[in-house]
């Protein structure tokens, strides 16, 4: 079975992250998309995080209704920061009967080379890359282990959903419906 690892910090969920897992798995070999919650992205060190739990139970009422679509905590238990490579190779050794391909946005591809092992990555793993607005077109777009999927240029941010959400402004329609109503019972980034 072959799954997309859509890492993430997802702070919070939204609309976005949703389409494009969504058209990775009807566009591509992929049979399952995995959510993974990253507690500490390495490049975003000093950026103030919801908790990790939260956005894992936001990730978790996001996809409840798509069998297709799981979440995973597995970087809550690993050191931190936790390096891409890192997750993927625990990821295969607990699951040797499944083939992992990492989604990324287009914009990362141009520091995908700054990656820790990011060679390793390609070979044994490949990427599914999406396209993302005002990005240079990056060299990797040609090797064989790089797919580019076609998706509508999304640029909705959870930056923006959290400065809207400070500002007492709605999110209807960023966000799926359950995270707006965990957000609101929660009182996340307030």
């Amino acid at each position: 079975m072959e799954i997309g690892l859509f890492f993430g910090s997802f702070n919070p969920i939204h609309i976005g992250h949703m389409i494009i897992a969504s058209l990775v798995k009807e566009t591509t070999s992929v049979e399952e998309v995995w959510f993974v919650v990253s507690p500490q992205n390495p490049f975003k060190k000093n950026k103030k995080l919801l908790h990790e739990f939260d956005r894992l139970d936001m990730v978790n009422a996001a996809i409840e209704d798509d069998y297709k679509f799981r979440s995973s905590d597995i970087e809550f238990n690993m050191p931190r920061p936790s390096y891409t490579i890192d997750t993927l190779t625990l990821l295969q050794e607990k699951h040797p009967d499944k083939k992992f391909h990492l989604i990324i946005g287009e914009d990362n591809l141009q520091s995908f080379p700054k990656w820790k092992n990011y060679q390793k990555i390609l070979e044994h793993f490949g990427l599914i890359v999406y396209p993302r607005p005002h990005t240079a077109p990056s060299d990797l777009i040609d090797q064989k282990s790089v797919k580019m999927i076609e998706a509508p240029e999304v640029d909705i941010s959870a930056t923006l959903i959290r400065k809207l959400l400070k500002e007492g402004k709605s999110i209807k329609y960023l966000v799926p419906d359950q995270v707006e109503e965990m957000i609101k019972v929660k009182g996340f980034y307030r």
